[in-house]
């Protein structure tokens, strides 16, 4: 049975920011272009005809290597590090806590200092999700989010503010620095093979940070994940679809989740604003897209809210001619929620329908439930840890 819902007129699509981003006096360079690393360069006095080879230094160390501090950074002559450290930084966001769930999916709190004020400082987090073939990090884009989609526990957060491109790498950054994941990893591999832009936040609400913290880590020279292996993951903010294929070039997910614009407007809002058939024929325009690099299509399972043949029937009718696949998801419980998950039989029965009707429809498997680290369950529930849970917490992802 579908939950009562406010009033339509008392649906909020989209939530302004509290704050804006305040810059530490000494600010990391994690984040910033080749061009913006020069032009700092610049400011500490580099000549220009060292900056393009000094850049490609940083840039070495800073991704490749993922360097800590300058002293790290032995090709740079020792000058040029002291005025760099005396300037500068490179700092990620802080590991505040780990928490390691029974299947081995980790999240981690990070702390994001506000200019000077620790009191000011803003907590994100971000996933790891080991399988057999790739290690997938699940990254955020605002503290916060700018949705109230209902069934979503991120949505019920406040929109604090944006996150900058260079809080975004940290995150990918701070990952490899837990799990010792850089270039002198002994065995060679990668542990994160894959990027999902589906944290807390609306990216394509945070369009230029998101674009260039992507174009950061689908650099070869670099972190160098295939843009193939990046998807970003939005609720349908039609105007900047298309354009996050043109200026990104990375996979396309759609939060979805109903075929109908009724029962759309209710479970994503913004869908008021953009509806399902301005956004469908965004996907058909997207650049890039065919049968190589498919749409997925997310669909959380609603237990009698949109699990019914019926809106199987209708999600393959509504898709035809968009190179697509259906992720559908169970829905994962949290603290207050009025919706159930589908029965695992309704499910089978959704997931064959769409299935031999020519798109791929795989059930996603609920990972990190155990720590609220599941799809749609990130809101920061270590906030409400006691000092000393969080210095236990955070003891052990220390020595880890």
């Amino acid at each position: 049975m579908q939950p009562t819902t406010e009033p339509r007129n008392a649906i909020l699509v989209e939530k302004t920011p509290l704050e804006t981003y305040v810059p530490p006096a000494k600010p990391s360079l994690i984040g910033l272009s080749r061009t913006e690393l020069a032009d700092r360069l610049g400011e500490i006095g580099v000549a220009p005809a060292q900056r393009k080879m000094r850049v490609q230094q940083l840039w070495h160390w800073l991704y490749f290597r993922g360097a800590q501090n300058f002293d790290e950074m032995t090709s740079i002559s020792k000058g040029i590090r002291a005025e760099l450290a005396q300037h500068f930084t490179v700092d990620r966001p802080e590991v505040v806590a780990e928490q390691i769930s029974n299947d081995g999916t980790r999240k981690w709190l990070l702390r994001l200092p506000s200019g000077d004020n620790v009191q000011k400082a803003h907590e994100v987090e971000c996933v790891y999700i080991p399988e057999t073939d790739r290690g997938t990090l699940c990254v955020s884009s605002q503290v916060g989010c700018t949705l109230n989609c209902s069934f979503c526990h991120t949505g019920t957060q406040r929109l604090v503010r944006n996150l900058t491109a260079g809080e975004i790498v940290g995150q990918v950054m701070v990952a490899r620095d837990r799990l010792n994941d850089w270039a002198d990893r002994e065995d060679g591999t990668r542990r994160v093979t894959n990027i999902v832009m589906m944290g807390m936040g609306e990216p394509l609400y945070n369009f230029d940070a998101v674009r260039d913290a992507l174009l950061i880590v689908g650099d070869n020279e670099g972190i160098g994940i295939s843009r193939r292996r990046i998807t970003l993951s939005t609720s349908g903010v039609v105007p900047n679809i298309v354009r996050a294929g043109e200026e990104i070039g990375v996979m396309l997910a759609i939060s979805l989740h109903a075929v109908r614009d009724e029962l759309r407007n209710e479970l994503v809002p913004l869908n008021r604003k953009y509806p399902i058939k301005e956004l469908l024929q965004a996907c058909r325009d997207y650049p890039g897209a065919s049968n190589a690099r498919r749409i997925t299509f997310e669909y959380v399972m609603l237990k009698g809210v949109n699990d019914s043949l019926d809106d199987a029937k209708l999600l393959v009718k509504m898709l035809k001619g968009i190179p697509a696949k259906i992720n559908l998801i169970p829905f994962n419980p949290w603290p207050g929620t009025a919706y159930e998950c589908s029965d695992w039989d309704q499910i089978e029965k959704f997931s064959e329908y769409v299935f031999n009707a020519g798109y791929s429809s795989p059930v996603r498997t609920p990972r990190g439930r155990d720590i609220l680290a599941a799809c749609g369950q990130l809101k920061s529930e270590t906030e409400k840890l006691s000092a000393r849970e969080r210095q236990a917490l955070r003891a052990m992802a220390m020595t880890d």
